[in-house]
């Protein structure tokens, strides 16, 4: 019988990555004309996995917003890992924005892709791991396709493949 393969599919994000994306864009805010009056705020709670956007209007948010994710992207980052919610007034008439950084593969997601695998009816075991998923097959070839399939997917999550064995 041949060995086993395995990897495994996670959703991690680098908060190092984060850290310098959000250092870039603030100094890009304070340096913009249309944004200097702005006093835009924006910080990372590593802890709680959030940044924290305080800014004086929608203009600035949503420039905050773009300026954000394109440094996300120059970093190599996905914007899938941003989950924007609602702003919200602020004191002095400001406004406030919470974006929580998505990250580790929740069980509803986890469920919905190793249901994806089960439907390709290839010879792959799925297996959810806390915040991640397992993926075993005795054919590479096998293991390459559930890649391929994950990777083409319309997730709305970040996703990156590791410990292939």
């Amino acid at each position: 019988m041949a060995k086993n393969s395995s990897f495994d599919i996670v959703s991690e994000i680098d908060m190092q990555e984060v850290d310098n994306a959000i250092n870039q864009a603030v100094k890009e805010i304070r340096q913009r004309y249309d944004l200097k009056e702005s006093n835009t705020e924006m910080d990372l709670n590593k802890k709680e996995k959030l940044i924290n956007i305080n800014t004086k209007d929608n203009y600035s948010l949503k420039q905050s917003v773009d300026i954000l994710q394109t440094k996300f992207i120059k970093r190599g980052l996905s914007i899938k890992a941003l989950k924007l919610n609602e702003a919200e007034p602020a004191s002095g008439g400001r406004l406030k924005l919470r974006i929580d950084l998505q990250s580790g593969i929740s069980k509803d997601n986890a469920k919905k892709i190793t249901k994806m695998i089960k439907d390709m009816k290839i010879k792959v075991n799925a297996q959810i791991m806390d915040e991640k998923i397992r993926v075993q097959g005795s054919k590479k070839d096998d293991l390459q396709e559930v890649i391929k399939m994950v990777k083409e997917a319309d997730l709305d999550f970040p996703v990156q493949f590791v410990n292939y064995q």
